[in-house]
């Protein structure tokens, strides 16, 4: 995989125009111009979800009508002679011009009343561009979805996240680093979120919630068909206890295409991006991409040389990303971005080992992150077979250790 430069994250970056869909990685988060275009009004609502269907309307050519219209919204007030003399698709002036004729049977019009329709009978808001909601680290990357569709608590999109990303084949220790980051860093008062995936994703969101934290979820089908479907009670927890996101309007399924842009908002939304397993050609690595070009800090978790699942993260981590080993390491990136918790937190080792005996602590010390054979733990710990297998068996349970080829490794 080619080098991206992590690090350039650090070099000071000029301001630019808050709202020309083009504001660079670095850019101030909390510039005050963003109350000047808000407008929370359901008319305002139901045009932007009726500019986001608008065929032809891609990032070119919102760019090319900034320098023409205030708001991109000002468009359903102007004629197809300014629409065609702005350079819209033929097809784009034809919708427009039915908007302006309020044609209720063209079939643009129609679909805008099915999605509508959708959204209310499922419990979906809407957070478009000019909403007061939509999230301010969105505002700024390099192609920002128009609008959003939610379920859950909307108040989450203001929260700091960190992104807790990758393999969908995890090994067993990659789910419980997850699980156990995930319900750290809540305690650190930072929003885990991800994309609802299996492996690392969704052991990042139950990791998050079994903890008593919120999470957030970025996924790309429409908010009624949660995808995976294994995961379907674990969205169904998240709208519950977090905020499910999608570009997608209700009514859309999963295709591939979608997973990349996803990412490029799951990255967009976060402070930064944890990758905990990911191989050569994993989609994490995309999304380290994209948030490494938006600015954001990148942070990986080393593995073993024999697996392939953290090749993925020894590259990321040879070409910049901050290698990670306990939260600490994040916050320290981080710097004055988190919020202190707001009750002292242990590392998710000391909470994890508290209460073992001795016996069980000196199983874990011998214990590698490499695959250790009980032969070789007996001689090494000076334990009978029994006891050892007795010990190894407390680990597992308390999630510390885990049965392996070729014997036992070290989770913690």
């Amino acid at each position: 995989m080619p080098g991206f430069f992590l690090r350039a994250r650090k070099m000071p970056v000029p301001q630019v125009p808050l709202f020309s869909f083009d504001t660079p990685p670095g850019a101030d988060l909390t510039d005050p111009a963003v109350d000047q275009i808000c407008d929370d009004s359901p008319e305002r609502a139901r045009q932007w979800l009726f500019l986001s269907q608008l065929p032809g309307f891609g990032l070119r050519v919102r760019r090319r009508l900034a320098a023409h219209v205030p708001q991109l919204p000002d468009l359903l007030n102007l004629d197809s002679a300014r629409h065609k003399a702005m350079g819209l698709p033929a097809e784009a002036c034809e919708v427009l011009a039915a908007w302006r004729r309020d044609d209720a049977e063209h079939p643009a019009l129609v679909a805008l009343r099915v999605i509508e329709s959708a959204c209310e009978r499922n419990g979906i808001g809407i957070v478009h561009w000019q909403s007061s909601a939509y999230p301010l680290p969105l505002r700024h990357i390099h192609n920002p979805p128009l609008l959003l569709y939610i379920r859950g608590d909307t108040n989450l999109l203001s929260r700091d996240q960190l992104a807790v990303i990758g393999s969908r084949h995890a090994t067993r220790a990659g789910l419980d680093h997850a699980r156990g980051f995930a319900a750290a860093l809540g305690e650190c008062n930072l929003l885990v979120s991800s994309g609802l995936a299996l492996g690392i994703d969704g052991a990042a969101h139950a990791g998050a919630l079994d903890a008593g934290h919120p999470t957030l979820a970025v996924i790309g089908s429409g908010l009624d068909k949660i995808y995976p479907r294994q995961h379907q009670r674990l969205g169904e927890r998240v709208i519950a206890n977090g905020l499910l996101v999608s570009e997608y309007p209700p009514g859309t399924q999963a295709r591939p295409a979608h997973f990349p842009q996803r990412n490029r908002i799951i990255s967009g939304l976060s402070r930064g991006v944890l990758v905990v397993e990911a191989g050569f050609k994993s989609g994490s690595l995309i999304t380290a991409r994209l948030a490494s070009e938006q600015g954001r800090d990148v942070f990986a978790i080393p593995g073993s040389v024999h697996s392939p699942v953290a090749r993925g993260c020894h590259q990321l981590i040879r070409q910049g990303a901050t290698l990670v080993e306990s939260v600490a390491d994040i916050l320290q990136e981080l710097g004055g971005w988190w919020s202190e918790p707001t009750t002292p937190g242990a590392s998710v080792q000391s909470a994890a080992t508290e209460g073992l005996g001795a016996r069980e602590i000196a199983v874990l010390e011998a214990l590698g992150y490499d695959s250790q054979s009980t032969d070789v733990l007996g001689s090494s710990t000076g334990l009978s077979a029994d006891q050892l297998m007795q010990s190894l068996l407390l680990l597992e349970l308390q999630g510390l250790a885990t049965a392996a080829p070729g014997g036992y490794v070290r989770i913690a």
